[in-house]
């Protein structure tokens, strides 16, 4: 059990039997009446976001979860199967668990994966990762003082909208919470 005041981004919470993942929240003391927590929730596995409201100092249910650092081995069929870096077992995930994260996984890259009671419930990948375009259209010579952007794909086929001067076999750094452009790598 925590109380409303303990709560951060990505803490997991029991509510009613099912798991949802704390995306924001925010303390609020209006003028008149009591303090409350505003929170963003995200439910595990369906990704179903929702708004809740916590009177301040309210008790809410914790769930236990294991973060593991594993390792992205392929993809076998659907199926994308990672690897234990202490006892090296090798799990394979559904494309439903991976999510978007999958659009900028690499084989051989590191991701954490949250477990509750044995089983996955999300893929976690690092704030940023570098990636190789493989195809843009060429940007026009005028066209660099501006701020446009123009789409590319990158290794993994993921789009990403990139600025104008970025060429062909660029590596570049993406983030991966909303896979936008943030700098040449």
């Amino acid at each position: 059990m925590a109380s409303t005041n303990d709560l951060k981004n990505g803490l997991v919470l029991n509510l009613e039997g099912q798991l949802w993942q704390v995306q924001e929240f925010q303390h609020v003391k209006p003028g008149k009446g009591p303090a409350f927590v505003r929170t963003t929730l995200k439910q595990i596995p369906s990704g179903k976001i929702v708004d809740k409201t916590f009177n301040a100092g309210t008790k809410v249910e914790t769930a236990n979860v294991d973060r593991r650092t594993m390792q992205y081995l392929y993809k076998e069929g659907e199926d994308f199967v990672f690897m234990d870096m202490e006892s090296y077992d090798q799990f394979p995930l559904g494309p439903g668990l991976v999510g978007d994260a999958a659009k900028f996984m690499l084989e051989n890259s590191e991701v954490t994966i949250a477990w509750h009671d044995g089983k996955a419930l999300y893929v976690e990948l690092p704030a940023s990762v570098e990636l190789v375009i493989t195809y843009t259209e060429p940007g026009l010579q005028g066209d660099r003082s501006s701020g446009g952007t123009k789409p590319a794909t990158v290794e993994t086929g993921a789009q990403v909208l990139v600025p104008l001067f970025i060429d062909n076999g660029e590596k570049i750094k993406v983030d991966t919470r909303d896979g936008k452009y943030l700098s040449r790598a």
